[in-house]
C-alpha cells in the first residue's frame, strides 16, 4: 500500500483571515478552503486536515462544517483537548481526530502531546470520540514511552512529530532524531497502531522521512501551500505525491 497524503489547509485559511478575519463568511472572502480542498483531492490527496484552534486564528467552525459536508475523501480534525472543541467534533463527526497540544503563543503546533502526564485528561476524550465512531490519533514526540502510553489509552493511531528532524541544523542532531523516529515507528507498528507523521516535512527533507519504517500517512500543509504560490495547488500536491511515491513499501 502506498503512502497516503493528508493535506493540511490551515494556511489557506491563514491567508483568508489576513483580510477577512472579521467576516470569514463574506461573499468576497478568499481563498476558499473548500475549493482548495477539492483541488487537493483532485490531485490525489487521500484526506484533508484542518486544525480548529480555540482562538480561531485561521480555520473557523463553519469551515469544518463545509469540509465535512462536501469533501470526497476523509476529514482529519486536529484539535486541543478542550470541552468546547470536543463538543464541536462530536457534532460535526469528522472521520478522524488528531489530538494535539495547543498554546496561544505558538505560530503552529510545536512538539507533541505528553500522553503520559495527560493520561487522565485524554482517556475520557478518546472514549467519547470513539463511541461517536471517530478514529483517534495522538500527536506525539518520537519516544518509546509516549508510544506505549498512546497504545495503553487505546488510540487507533499516532502521528509522530517530525519537526525536530526537519529543522535539525547539524548532521549529528539529524541522525539522532531519525533514529528516534525509526524506533518509535517500529514500536507503534508492533503495538498495532497506525503510524502517521507530520510537521515540517517539505519537498527536500521528504527523503529523510522515507527512512522511517511502517508509515501509513503523512500530513503536510505549509510546504505544499508555500510551493503552490509558485506552481499552483494542484501541481504542488502532485509534486509531493510524486516524492512520496519513492517510499519503500
Amino acid at each position: 500500500m502506498s503512502l497516503r497524503l493528508g493535506v493540511n489547509v490551515d494556511h489557506v485559511a491563514t491567508l483568508r483571515q489576513a483580510r477577512y478575519a472579521t467576516m470569514p463568511e463574506s461573499k468576497n472572502a478568499e481563498p476558499d478552503l473548500l475549493v482548495a480542498a477539492r483541488i487537493c483531492e483532485r490531485a490525489g490527496a487521500g484526506g484533508i486536515v484542518a486544525h480548529l484552534r480555540s482562538d480561531r486564528r485561521h480555520v473557523q467552525e463553519g469551515d469544518i462544517e463545509r469540509l465535512r459536508q462536501n469533501i470526497m475523501t476523509k476529514l482529519n480534525l486536529e484539535m486541543g483537548n478542550t470541552e468546547q472543541i470536543i463538543d464541536i467534533a462530536l457534532r460535526i463527526a469528522p472521520d478522524e481526530v488528531c489530538l494535539v497540544p495547543e498554546k496561544r503563543e505558538e505560530v503552529t503546533t510545536e512538539g507533541g502531546l505528553d500522553v503520559i502526564a495527560l493520561r487522565k485528561e485524554l482517556e475520557p476524550t478518546i472514549k467519547r470520540l470513539q463511541l461517536a465512531g471517530i478514529r483517534v490519533s495522538l500527536f506525539i514526540d518520537p519516544s518509546l514511552e509516549q508510544v506505549d502510553a498512546a497504545a495503553a489509552l487505546g488510540a487507533e493511531m499516532v502521528e509522530l512529530h517530525t519537526g525536530r528532524l526537519a529543522n535539525a541544523f547539524t548532521e549529528k542532531i539529524q541522525k539522532e532524531e531519525l533514529e528516534q523516529l525509526r524506533a518509535a515507528a517500529r514500536a507503534a507498528s508492533e503495538s498495532n497502531l497506525q503510524v502517521n507523521a507530520g510537521h515540517g516535512i517539505n519537498y527536500k527533507n521528504i527523503a529523510l522521512i522515507h527512512q522511517i519504517p511502517a508509515l501509513t500517512e503523512l500530513n503536510i500543509g505549509h510546504s505544499i501551500v508555500s510551493h503552490a504560490m509558485r506552481v499552483g495547488l494542484e501541481t504542488a500536491v502532485k509534486g509531493m505525491l510524486a516524492a512520496m511515491a519513492q517510499y519503500p513499501a
